[in-house]
């Protein structure tokens, strides 16, 4: 797991760097657990575009991740790990002693040939998942359920990991990648170890064209465009001093989104 430069024999490669994949040991994924993947290009059931700058992208096939760890109490054998167009981290393979395959997110830590388990009685060692409540204070965890049951929703991110920082009743805090503190039950269940993959943020992607294979279509600041297209269009030179805005006029950038009064009481610090 390091990064990879290139040598400048075109303008793209210039600033261009990406993984070296040194850590993948498969490079076909098992095609049981994949499914396919239909681009809909931002758009809705009219036709219409509904998210701006999606589209395009390279085609790819969805791999099934078992969020949940849904077979309980079974060991597993760690038998690949693999490349995931779809998300940052890298994925592992597990075989189950009954025969059963599955993906989960990779965390550092993680080589072919472990053994993982989904217990309550876990060791506390990379890729094994517990109850929270069965998960020493001060771990570093990852894949944290919301909702007993749900499936995993926080920390799945290359590099990410959160803290579970106490334990108070049948709620635990745990400190996460923003760096809020927040309520859990203590019966959700969390993986425990940092995603790896953590060079993922020091990649450059070193030119536009990297984007369009992601899916991205190309984005015109405000400041840029004429008046009749945007708020902040138009004028003598750069125009500095409006309070940004999307080309609708709604506040963007630091205005507070968040309006779910039902889970208020479960932040405990704000990530500002």
């Amino acid at each position: 797991m390091g990064i990879k430069v290139y040598r400048p024999r075109s303008p793209g490669l210039r600033q261009r760097t990406g993984s070296d994949f040194s850590e993948i040991t498969k490079t076909t994924p098992e095609r049981s657990l994949t499914e396919p993947l239909r681009r809909k290009a931002a758009r809705n059931n009219t036709g219409q575009i509904t998210i701006r700058h999606q589209g395009g992208g390279h085609k790819r096939r969805y791999r099934v991740i078992d969020f949940c760890r849904s077979k309980f109490d079974v060991p597993a054998k760690v038998v690949s790990i693999e490349y995931d167009p779809n998300r940052t981290a890298r994925i592992a393979l597990l075989n189950y002693v009954d025969g059963a395959k599955a993906y989960i997110v990779a965390p550092i830590g993680l080589n072919v040939g472990d053994t993982v388990l989904a217990s309550a009685s876990a060791d506390i060692k990379p890729g094994n998942a517990l109850p929270l409540a069965q998960i020493p204070t001060g771990t570093i965890i990852h894949n944290i359920e919301m909702r007993p049951g749900k499936g995993a929703q926080i920390a799945r991110g290359a590099g990410v990991g959160a803290t579970l920082v106490a334990k108070l009743g049948q709620y635990c805090q745990v400190r996460l990648p923003s760096g809020e503190v927040r309520q859990i039950l203590s019966t959700c269940v969390a993986s425990v170890g940092q995603v790896g993959n953590t060079d993922n943020e020091n990649v450059s992607i070193g030119k536009a064209g990297r984007n369009r294979w992601k899916g991205k279509r190309p984005s015109v600041r405000g400041m840029k465009m004429n008046p009749v297209d945007h708020p902040l269009g138009g004028g003598e030179g750069v125009g500095k001093g409006h309070h940004p805005v999307t080309p609708w006029g709604q506040p963007c950038k630091g205005y507070k989104t968040r309006h779910n009064k039902r889970t208020d009481n479960m932040i405990i610090k704000r990530r500002k």
